[in-house]
């Protein structure tokens, strides 16, 4: 069984993360989501929303029957949540799905060679950051099997919502639940 692997901070979740979920849900067995505080950002709504906030994205995808919120393996440490995976799906191939903006960062994180040992890293190209051929190699040499995948993420992102209020970047659903529970206030 080939498992993709798709934390994300979702601050809020994005038409963007909609988009690669669907496509990832095409390509993998399975898709196992889940919201994360991300060490390296800080965040402006508790992960509780940004969770409720994935489940209605996942929801509003056509057919969905293979993508599954796993909150509680959500971890500061990716490495942390694999395990929790394996533990879950000892037998599966996982396939780690990382935002080309991620990759230079990636040899800082908390074991990563640990990390590399255990999943394939799949790269999402996300417009405004290049994958760079020497960033590509530097996790090669500490382990990782790393591809590129055949889709590109839409030019939107949270932090561009958050701080510009675009509500071209999010869905309808997303939209209506972030104006439900008044959050974002600056950006609408």
């Amino acid at each position: 069984m080939q498992i993709a692997l798709f934390g994300t901070s979702a601050d809020p979740p994005t038409a963007g993360h909609q988009k690669i979920l669907s496509w990832l849900s095409q390509h993998f067995d399975q898709v196992v989501v889940w919201a994360s505080d991300n060490p390296f950002k800080s965040h402006q709504t508790t992960i509780e929303h940004r969770t409720t906030m994935l489940k209605i994205l996942i929801e509003d995808i056509s057919p969905h029957d293979n993508i599954a919120l796993h909150q509680e393996l959500s971890s500061r440490r990716t490495l942390e949540t694999v395990q929790g995976v394996e533990q879950y799906r000892p037998d599966a191939e996982l396939h780690l799905v990382v935002g080309s903006d991620l990759i230079a960062q990636m040899p800082s994180w908390y074991k990563i060679e640990a990390l590399l040992s255990k999943v394939n890293l799949l790269v999402i190209p996300r417009p405004g950051y290049q994958v760079e051929d020497e960033n590509i190699k530097k996790l090669q040499q500490i382990g990782g099997n790393v591809a590129i995948a055949s889709i590109t993420g839409l030019p939107v992102s949270s932090s561009n919502y958050r701080e510009n209020g675009d509500p071209e970047t999010l869905t309808p659903a997303i939209i209506a639940y972030i104006e439900q529970n008044s959050l974002y206030q600056s950006s609408t």
